[in-house]
C-alpha cells in the first residue's frame, strides 16, 4: 500500500447503517432545537444517549470489532458474517480467542470494551492518570481491564501500542498514522451513521443547515461528517472544525501543509485533548474545505454550561460545537435564513 493510498478515506457507510440497523440496541439519535445566539435556532443532533453509552463512539469501536472479526472469519472459513452470525456459538469461540487494546481519554475505550462484550472478546483499555476514575469505573463494568499508563493521552497510546505488539493483541485505536490506517477508517465508517441519519431528516423536511460545527480530537468524527457532507448531501453548509486552544493539532496541520503536532497544556475538553492528529482524518477534512476555530478553556466550559442549561446534560468536549458557534458567528448573505447544526457528543457522566 502507498502512502497516499494510506490515506485515502471512502468508507462503505452503507455496510456500517445495515449493521446498527440489525442492533436492538440502535435507533435514530434525536435532532433537537435549541435557542442559539442572536435569536438563532440552532440544531443539535443529540449523542448523549446513543445505544446506552452515553456517545459517538458507540458507532465507531463496536462497529470496527465487528469488521474486524469478520475479516479474521473470513481468512480462516471463507464465510462472511451477517449480522446474525455474531452470536452463533461457533462465531463466539472464535472471537474469546481476541483481545482488543487500545488507549482512550474516555469515550473510544467504552466504545472498544462494548464492541468486544458484545462479541465474546477481551478489551484492556489504556487510560492516562487525567482521564477520570469514573470512565474507568465504566469500563470495568463492561468486562474490560483497565491499565494505567502515562500521565497524559499521548503516553497511554505508546503503552498501548507496546502491548499490542507484545501480548499478539489486537490494537484498536481511532487515531492513524504512517504504517496504521485501515482499522482506524472502519471506526470512522461507523460514524458516518450520524450524517446518514441527519441527511435523511433533512431530505424528509428540506430544513437544510447552513453551518456545521464538527468538534475534534485526533478528527475522527469531524473527518467522517465532513466527507459524507460533501458527498451526498443536497445542500451544502459551511463546515467549521471546533478545537482546544490546548490542542489544535488539525488547525495547525492545515497551516503547515502536513500532518503537524500540536502541544500545549492539558484542556478540560478532554476527550478533544489530542496533540497529535489523525493523518487520514487531516487528509478528509483538507479535501472538504474545512474552517478551524479554536477555543479557550473559559469558551468550552460555558458552552457546556450553556448547552446544560437548554435541555442537554454535556461537557466542554461535548458542546464544543456551540463553543465555536458562539466564537465563531454565522453570516448568510442576502438575508437568507441561518440554520446552524452541532453535534453533541457525549453526555454528562
Amino acid at each position: 500500500m502507498t502512502h497516499a493510498q494510506s490515506l485515502d478515506f471512502t468508507p462503505d457507510f452503507a455496510r456500517a447503517l445495515r449493521f446498527f440497523r440489525t442492533q436492538a440496541s440502535y435507533a435514530v439519535s434525536p435532532l433537537r432545537q435549541l435557542d442559539g445566539p442572536g435569536g438563532v435556532t440552532v440544531l443539535a443532533k443529540d449523542e448523549t444517549g446513543r445505544m446506552g453509552l452515553g456517545a459517538f463512539k458507540a458507532l465507531g469501536a463496536p462497529y470496527a470489532v465487528a469488521r474486524i472479526l469478520d475479516a479474521a472469519w473470513h481468512r480462516q472459513t471463507g464465510e462472511t458474517l451477517t449480522p446474525a452470525r455474531y452470536q452463533d456459538d461457533d462465531v463466539r469461540a472464535f472471537a474469546a480467542e481476541f483481545t482488543f487494546v487500545c488507549a482512550s481519554a474516555g469515550n473510544h475505550g467504552m466504545g472498544v470494551a462494548a464492541g468486544a462484550a458484545a462479541m465474546g472478546a477481551k478489551a484492556r483499555i489504556h487510560l492516562a492518570a487525567t482521564v477520570p476514575g469514573g470512565f474507568a469505573d465504566r469500563l470495568r463494568a463492561l468486562g474490560a481491564e483497565v491499565v494505567r499508563s502515562g500521565k497524559v493521552y499521548d503516553e497511554s497510546v505508546d503503552a498501548a501500542i507496546a502491548d499490542a505488539e507484545s501480548s499478539c493483541a489486537v490494537l484498536l485505536a481511532d487515531g492513524t498514522w504512517p504504517g496504521y490506517t485501515e482499522i482506524p477508517k472502519w471506526v470512522m465508517e461507523g460514524y458516518c451513521v450520524i450524517a446518514e441519519e441527519l441527511r435523511e431528516s433533512f431530505e424528509a423536511s428540506g430544513q437544510w443547515p447552513t453551518h456545521v460545527f464538527l468538534q475534534a480530537g485526533v478528527g475522527g468524527l469531524a473527518a467522517a461528517m465532513a466527507y459524507m457532507i460533501r458527498r451526498n448531501w443536497s445542500q451544502q453548509p459551511e463546515l467549521i472544525v471546533v478545537e482546544p486552544e490546548a490542542a489544535a493539532c488539525l488547525q495547525a496541520s492545515h497551516r503547515a501543509g502536513r500532518p503537524t503536532r500540536a502541544d500545549g497544556p492539558d484542556s478540560e475538553m478532554g476527550r478533544l485533548d489530542c496533540k497529535e492528529p489523525s493523518i487520514v482524518a487531516w487528509a478528509a477534512l483538507e479535501a472538504a474545505g474545512v474552517t478551524y476555530v479554536a477555543l479557550s478553556e473559559e469558551e468550552g466550559a460555558a458552552a457546556a454550561e450553556a448547552v446544560t442549561a437548554l435541555g442537554i446534560a454535556t461537557t466542554p468536549s461535548g458542546a464544543a460545537g456551540y463553543a465555536g458557534l458562539l466564537k465563531h458567528p454565522v453570516k448568510v448573505a442576502g438575508g437568507e435564513v441561518i440554520r446552524p447544526l452541532i453535534i453533541v457528543s457525549e453526555g454528562r457522566t
